[in-house]
């Protein structure tokens, strides 16, 4: 499977650039990553790891991609799309960061298919990445947010779906009036699942953008999708507690309450909000 190097790709290691050759990611300082026979490369440094494999396993992407690909999350992929459509047509490099199995980065790429040819999309889980690949032709890294593998003030959108902000990075990345849209869970979002996995449920902060705000980001729009899904089968239940962090939070009691469900109706709330760099009219 076919890498793309995107031109404003560096070192992890010395923040030179990276050119590919012969199926090789090289610095001018003689810094290597071999291109994987999936379609993407590894520059995630060992101080970056935080375990011997980090990010979501294995199981997870398998569970998220069966829950996601059966549909239950469409309106949430066609408002992203929506939403990157609206921002404006000069938008060139857009960056995923955390991209996961590439669910939503293949439904933007196809309603927006413009953006395809400098789309970067990276996961701290290679598992994640190795499910991404082969869905969209794109440059696909494993990296971590904390520690991006791309030139400053490079990307003209950044997206954060579900994942864990960071925010001084997102804004060396971006250039100036650069584009940051945040997807994050409502205080609602599956709320039903929620209920039986918790002794006690605890308020779900709704507002983070005090903390947007001081990093120098500033609001330009948002928005909320809300609705019921249908009844999950008992398969479904299962891939989505397992493709969420729930599943390590739950006791076993609700763990076990999860699994003799045979059916499951759950309510989807999540908000997008769209952040620009710098003083920026959208």
């Amino acid at each position: 499977m076919s890498f793309q190097a995107h031109e404003a790709l560096c070192c992890p290691l010395d923040g030179l650039t990276l050119d590919l050759q012969s199926g090789v990611l090289a610095c001018p300082q003689g810094h290597s990553f071999d291109v994987a026979r999936q379609g993407y490369v590894n520059l995630l440094l060992a101080q970056e790891k935080r375990s011997r494999d980090p990010g979501d396993s294995k199981a997870m992407i398998t569970a998220r991609r069966n829950f996601l690909n059966a549909g239950y999350y469409a309106q949430l992929a066609a408002e992203l799309a929506r939403v990157a459509a609206a921002a404006g047509s000069g938008l060139s490099t857009v960056v995923d960061a955390g991209c996961g199995e590439g669910y939503y980065d293949a439904h933007l790429l196809e309603a927006v298919p413009d953006l395809a040819d400098n789309f970067v999309g990276f996961d701290i889980s290679k598992w994640a990445v190795q499910a991404a690949a082969p869905r969209v032709p794109a440059t696909w890294l494993v990296a971590s947010n904390r520690q991006i593998p791309l030139r400053d003030a490079s990307a003209d959108m950044l997206l954060s779906l579900f994942g864990f902000p960071e925010l001084a990075e997102f804004g060396r990345v971006l250039k100036s009036g650069g584009l940051l849209l945040i997807a994050e869970a409502g205080t609602e979002h599956l709320l039903e699942l929620r209920r039986l996995i918790y002794p006690q449920l605890t308020a779900k902060a709704d507002d983070a953008k005090d903390s947007y705000a001081a990093a120098g980001f500033q609001l330009q729009q948002e928005s909320r999708v809300t609705y019921t899904t249908a009844e999950l089968p008992q398969e479904r239940i299962a891939e989505l507690l397992l493709m969420t962090p729930h599943l390590y939070r739950a006791s076993a009691e609700g763990k076990a309450r999860v699994a003799a469900l045979q059916r499951l109706v759950v309510t989807i709330d999540v908000r997008f909000r769209l952040y620009s760099s710098a003083p920026f009219a959208v």
